[in-house]
């Protein structure tokens, strides 16, 4: 083993939403010259999965970009050029749609792995110098239907409205479509502690997952029917005199339309849409409702439906008609998948959004953030589409396209299709730290740094601001996103307002949030440098501060400004009041909720099918998740030995039952077909799916790719593609007349 080097670098864990805290110590011997060291931190306490144990590995340079690359006309290949060239190149395409098709011919999108200020600056450069309104990232595929019904119920979308640590704290859990001992595993210990503590813990999934096998009650719907699982238990609570009354009187408004539309759905016939039976309702509405605090979490299962918002909204109704939202050791929480999917759509990456959380449709937002970004309002831009759609219209509408952090080849639906796109398009700019699929079709492609090698501010599913830090030099080759920007809006013709410094851009950020929703004004590099991160909101105080907090003092007002319901609690706000800094939110909605009243929002749904139900010719439903080894599109974790090792490629979870039926035996190759495509991966035949289901992981690219299959119907409010529900049918994978099918 190599010596490491003393004083590790505190930092966090490049992946998933629950950011863990690591040290970075200096190991010359290690390729990519780091090794990973234990940290404390509130969220993992020194735990760490896989994949943030060997996250360095991807910093060397056998697996990563060194070198700026341009498509020759002579071979039509990627071949290495200096950086002036390849910015060069980039400007001149951006420079050339634009004036040949209008600014909205240009593409801009991104990922939620960016850091606050790539995403913040990201979204700038879009608006300001581009001019396009065609901006939007692939957090828009995470939780965009949490946050949509978070807005809708609550007037605010965090993640998780309170820390994790008061998960142990409840008397009872329902987890909906989320396997943490695989996606996040650090995070598990907060279940085995409810247990440990004496609460409960009910899974809803259609797979007996790892999670789902620690739980005191499985349910297993039949993928799709979430919504109707949902407003099942809703009409227990109201039939058993569960609900608590007095907390709907005095804290929400819309019972009335909600509960009728509860009282649609009686037990047996939910039973006949999810499969789940009428018995196992009632148990998991006595556990529910037994302890005085109970939370219901939910991830990308419910949510990455064509009705996820609705579906998010029918799991709030429950938890508000009994009483839990906006009390200590209760509520409703989202668990947020990629590593900033927070943060990423809170500061400008989203379509229809401005930094801080504000609506680009709202008058007094726009004029705050022109005037910090020295521009007329008029010249922003308006709301333009969603990801998908952004990525559909690749090549007709939307001529050239800016990609950062993001590999759609392998991550968005109907994954075939979108690849086409991106191949129609007249030019095509991706900066990544690997050369991803997508890379691979692009005109220029730019290396750029990783969380190692730079400094910049995340935000993880908590809410939490944190400060990852810099702990070694780049190559030689390598620049930082902040300077691919500052580089292109300089040959655009935009000379200030990109700097490359990441505190000079937070501290813009700052400025351009207060007021906001997303308040960070409060937040410094300093004081997320000494303390283990800052919850926004965190609205600077006035007349105390850094000195910069005098000019944000100075911010126009803003309606949001003393925001309903971000109130901390009273101890935090007496140690605000003795030191004149805001302590941070870590627990949103104890006094009021964030709404023009104060008070939640009940909203009325109804449970409706999926946008493709099986059939004769497609009988059985597919739906798709992660791997503990593997992480999102896999372009970084698939270029980790260890990781490959324990996961080395796709594979098409059934249960014997269909594995009969088609005559395929484990570990044989099985064709799924969907209409939008077909892939073939081993069969991994188990008891723990339902015999109507397919599972199939999402992060390979090649003829396993899950997305090929996947379906793009939209959610009509949040946009979120159907990726949890489509109907396929298997074929036994052999020889032309040996084919049977399921």
């Amino acid at each position: 083993m190599h010596s490491t080097t003393a004083s590790p670098t505190p930092t966090h864990c490049p992946y998933c939403a629950l950011q863990c805290g690591m040290g970075l110590a200096q190991d010359p011997g290690r390729d990519g010259g780091l090794a990973v060291v234990e940290r404390e931190f509130p969220v993992n306490r020194g735990a760490l999965c896989g994949k943030g144990r060997t996250a360095t590995e991807v910093l060397s340079s056998r697996v990563r970009l060194t070198e700026p690359l341009i498509r020759t006309h002579a071979t039509g290949r990627l071949e290495p050029a200096t950086w002036e060239a390849a910015l060069d190149r980039i400007a001149e395409g951006l420079s050339r749609t634009r004036a040949e098709h209008g600014p909205d011919a240009v593409g801009v999108f991104g990922g939620g792995g960016l850091t606050n200020e790539k995403a913040y600056g990201l979204g700038k450069f879009a608006r300001v110098v581009l001019g396009t309104s065609q901006i939007d990232y692939n957090g828009r595929f995470c939780m965009s239907s949490a946050a949509a019904a978070h807005q809708r119920a609550f007037g605010l979308d965090r993640g998780l409205p309170f820390p994790l640590e008061d998960i142990p704290r409840t008397g009872c859990v329902i987890l909906v479509g989320s396997n943490l001992a695989e996606t996040m595993p650090p995070a598990l210990r907060y279940l085995t502690e409810l247990r440990e503590n004496g609460g409960t813990l009910i899974v809803v999934d259609p797979r007996r997952t790892r999670t789902a096998a620690q739980a005191d009650l499985h349910l297993a719907p039949r993928p799709g029917t979430d919504l109707a699982l949902a407003l099942g238990l809703l009409h227990l609570v109201v039939a058993q005199g569960r609900t608590d009354e007095a907390y709907i009187r005095e804290r929400t408004s819309g019972w009335e339309e909600a509960r009728a539309g509860a009282m649609a759905h009686w037990p047996e016939l939910v039973e006949r849409i999810t499969g789940v039976s009428v018995p196992e309702l009632r148990e998991a509405v006595r556990l529910f409702c037994a302890p005085d605090d109970a939370m219901v979490l939910t991830a990308r299962g419910p949510e990455q439906q064509a009705k996820g918002t609705d579906t998010v909204g029918a799991w709030i109704n429950l938890v508000l008609a009994t009483g839990r939202a906006g009390r200590p050791h209760s509520g409703y929480g989202c668990l947020t998948g990629q590593g900033n999917g927070q943060g990423g759509r809170e500061h400008g990456q989203k379509a229809d959004q401005l930094p801080g959380y504000r609506k680009l449709s709202d008058p007094a937002a726009r004029a705050h953030v022109a005037e910090v970004w020295g521009v007329a309002p008029e010249s922003l831009p308006g709301p333009g589409r969603s990801a998908y759609e952004l990525l559909d219209a690749l090549g007709g509408d939307v001529k050239s396209l800016l990609l950062m952090g993001s590999n759609p080849v392998v991550s968005a639906p109907r994954a075939a299709h979108i690849e086409r796109r991106l191949r129609s398009l007249d030019f095509l700019a991706v900066a990544d730290v690997v050369l991803s699929e997508t890379a691979e079709l692009a005109d220029v492609v730019l290396p750029v740094t990783q969380w190692a090698e730079e400094t910049g501010t995340t935000t993880n599913l908590e809410g939490r601001v944190l400060l990852r830090r810099q702990a070694i030099t780049p190559p030689a080759g390598v620049r930082t996103d902040l300077f691919v920007l500052h580089e292109l809006a300089a040959r655009l013709g935009v000379e200030k307002g990109f700097p490359t410094d990441p505190e000079e851009v937070f501290e813009e950020l700052r400025r351009a949030s207060a007021g906001g929703p997303a308040d960070y004004s409060g937040i410094t590099y300093r004081r997320l440098a000494e303390e283990e991160g800052v919850f926004w909101p965190c609205p600077a105080e006035p007349g105390h501060g850094d000195g910069e907090d005098a000019a944000l003092d100075a911010a126009p007002d803003d309606p949001s400004a003393e925001l309903p319901g971000a109130e901390a609690e009273s101890a935090s706000a007496s140690a605000s009041a003795s030191t004149g800094v805001h302590p941070g939110t870590p627990r949103l909605f104890l006094d009021r909720f964030a709404t023009e009243d104060g008070r939640a929002r009940f909203v009325p749904v109804t449970h409706r099918a999926a946008a493709e139900e099986p059939d004769a010719e497609f009988p059985v439903l597919l739906t798709t998740g992660r791997v503990v080894a593997q992480y999102q599109s896999g372009a970084q974790t698939r270029r980790v030995a260890e990781l490959n090792a324990a996961a080395p490629g796709p594979f098409v979870e059934l249960h014997p039952q269909l594995a009969a039926r088609i005559g395929v035996a484990d570990g044989e190759d099985v064709t799924v077909v969907s209409r939008r495509g077909t892939a073939v991966a081993p069969a991994k035949v188990t008891r723990s799916i339902r015999p109507d289901t397919v599972f199939m992981p999402f992060h390979w690219a090649g003829e396993g790719r899950a997305n090929t299959l996947t379906h793009p119907a939209l959610d009509p409010v949040s946009r979120m593609p159907e990726f949890k529900v489509c109907a396929v049918r298997l074929e036994r994978t052999g020889p032309p007349g040996l084919a049977k099918s399921a």
